[in-house]
């Protein structure tokens, strides 16, 4: 089966420089919408297809995101892999702000959010599916990433667990020194549901993490604040370009 990558991502999926052949369709799923448009075309002939995980115009708080259609819409468009880009607060002294982390594990601290496709609507394949999670993420697709990282110099983690919080708000000090205890490494908002729901559709998965600040929990840095949303357009664009120079390099 020939590859076919979707990329989830956010800002920068809109510059028509990216892909070959751009186009845009607007799907709808038994689950709704998916976040916006799925931007369709090329890159080195490798067919690709590109989806703004909060909407192009950064409109979709993490707990709205459609998770369900996202993925239903992007394995419907005949993807085979899926590179999600995240930025991420750092957990940890060696994660520094700009760092690249390729996750290996999560754990979830999310509360409102559908995890499955097997919710028993109408629209729903029937049954119950419990789908394995001790291997979330697609190990070869990270080892590729890795690799590919580290011949264009990027520095870059070659695993780490990432702790998904419900959100918007971002943790108290107390949590996010509870969170280093558990052995998490960086902490974000959206890694829960999307990697289950892309084991459940049978998808590869890897995700991008860039490291944007220490959280709270480091004393004598800038805490994350209200102006993470301004960074987050920052760093979401120089996630997208390093996923893309990883998927078209020739290593």
């Amino acid at each position: 089966m020939p590859v076919k990558i979707g990329i989830i991502g956010g800002s920068g999926l809109d510059d028509p420089d990216i892909l070959e052949g751009r186009t845009e369709r607007y799907v709808d799923t038994p689950y709704g919408k998916p976040s916006d448009a799925l931007i369709l075309g090329k890159i080195k002939n490798v067919e690709c297809v590109l989806l703004a995980r909060h909407g192009r115009q950064h409109t979709i708080m993490p707990s709205n995101v459609n998770y369900q259609a996202n993925m239903w819409a992007l394995r419907d468009e005949g993807c085979t892999h899926i590179l999600a880009t995240t930025a991420c607060g750092s957990l940890r002294e060696e994660i520094q702000p700009g760092d690249i982390v390729i996750i290996d594990q999560f754990i979830d601290r999310t509360t409102k959010r559908a995890q499955t496709f097997y919710d028993g609507q109408p629209s729903s394949p029937p049954g119950v599916c419990h789908i394995p999670m001790a291997e979330p993420f697609c190990n070869r697709t990270r080892e590729i990433l890795v690799e590919v990282a580290r011949s264009l110099s990027i520095k870059c983690h070659m695993r780490g667990t990432m702790l998904s919080i419900e959100g918007p708000r971002f943790s108290s000090h107390a949590e996010s020194l509870m969170f280093r205890q558990w052995g998490a490494d960086v902490i974000n908002m959206t890694t829960v549901p999307e990697v289950v729901l892309a084991k459940e559709a049978g998808l590869c998965y890897a995700s991008i993490a860039m490291a944007t600040d220490y959280d709270c929990w480091k004393e004598h840095e800038e805490v994350v604040s209200g102006d993470f949303g301004k960074k987050d357009d920052f760093y979401g664009t120089c996630q997208i370009w390093i996923t893309l120079k990883l998927l078209i390099s020739d290593s």
